[in-house]
């Protein structure tokens, strides 16, 4: 169904209200919020030339496909994952959207599929996010997260490339990804089970990645950790990354962080603290790190669109508990504060990363 910008648009300009107990309970509980309506989505749809034609709003509900859809018999989908904020004046600002297209477009290629423009997929955020305003939390109280999502729609029964593939955009309200809110995290190092490996997938944001990290991550869960940190598949000793997040390690003013080799997800708040970091001074090496060097870190820390900087209190190894500075007057705190003061429209954005819509 196709929407005039008239009525369809008013309907959905109401701000929330800061008080607002519906959206306070969103931000507690995200699955309580993805079970509410939200007001639209974005699709559009790959041509047989390959290319993808203008889409349009629809109201968001559930989409129809053949259950011989290519995403659902092999897995053939890219997802993304980006945030909208809102300033004080009203204004709705989109974190390096550029950046969230073109990993899109080097991961359909690895999963040989057609992607959408980079100038297409930053129209279908921007409409999504108009279209759902109403959804964008006050400042200071969440973000508006929007997935772009890619998937081979058209039906195929042998193993082989999709003839038809869709491009949706879609929304909700979030607070903070970790319950604890801003408690430090306590990882445990995962041994049996392995996230990616060399030739996979590992590198890019495959639908596929994702559903094989669950087994350690309830396992992990259900002995008090907050999340998983694996190692390569080879040796079994260097750091690779948290279930959907990188990490980074700290020792006096070296930040390090492991290369993106093809096995961990180019991330764009990575990329992001990678140059913030570097622009405060600190020496930044991306490298192999040894799980052996956990014991002279100064700090760890998460970095990924979800989780934002997230501090790690500890991460646990055989048994052993290593502990890390966390709270005030860490670097961790510092380069978490820098990030969102220029996604919030707080700190003057100098690198231009920031596309006011609104």
């Amino acid at each position: 169904m196709r929407f005039k910008s008239s009525s369809f648009q008013r309907r959905l300009q109401t701000s929330f209200n800061s008080k607002d107990k519906t959206y306070r309970y969103f931000s507690s509980n995200p699955a309580f919020a993805l079970q509410q309506p939200r007001k639209a989505s974005y699709n559009m749809k790959c041509c047989e030339d390959g290319n993808f034609v203008q889409g349009n709003l629809t109201h968001y509900g559930n989409i129809q496909f053949s259950p011989f859809a290519a995403v659902l018999n092999y897995g053939q989908g890219i997802i993304e994952g980006l945030k909208v904020n809102r300033k004080e004046d009203g204004r709705l600002l989109l974190f390096r959207p550029d950046q969230h297209a073109l990993r899109m477009k080097m991961g359909a290629q690895r999963m040989c599929m057609p992607s959408p423009s980079i100038h297409q997929f930053i129209h279908a955020v921007k409409q999504t996010a108009l279209a759902n305003i109403r959804w964008v939390p006050p400042p200071g109280k969440g973000s508006l997260y929007i997935r772009p999502l890619l998937i081979g729609s058209g039906p195929v029964l042998g193993v082989g490339p999709a003839p038809e593939y869709m491009f949706l955009t879609y929304a909700s309200p979030v607070g903070n990804y970790f319950k604890q809110d801003k408690t430090p995290l306590s990882l445990y190092v995962e041994e049996e089970e392995v996230r990616a490996f060399s030739g996979g997938v590992g590198g890019v944001k495959s639908v596929s990645n994702y559903g094989p990290v669950l087994k350690a991550l309830v396992r992990a869960k259900s002995l008090g950790f907050s999340d998983v940190l694996y190692l390569d598949s080879v040796n079994k000793k260097y750091l690779e990354e948290v279930s959907a997040a990188n990490i980074f390690t700290l020792k006096g003013n070296v930040i390090s962080t492991p290369p993106t080799s093809g096995t961990i997800l180019p991330g764009i708040t990575r990329k992001s603290i990678i140059e913030i970091a570097r622009g405060l001074g600190f020496q930044v090496e991306e490298r192999s790190i040894s799980v052996h060097e956990l014991t002279e870190a100064d700090e760890v820390f998460c970095t990924g669109t979800a989780v934002g900087v997230a501090a790690v209190g500890s991460v646990t190894y055989r048994g052993t508990r290593f502990e890390f500075k966390v709270g005030e007057n860490t670097v961790c705190q510092a380069l978490g504060s820098t990030l969102v003061g220029i996604q919030t429209g707080l700190i003057e954005d100098k690198e231009e990363w920031i596309i006011n819509i609104h």
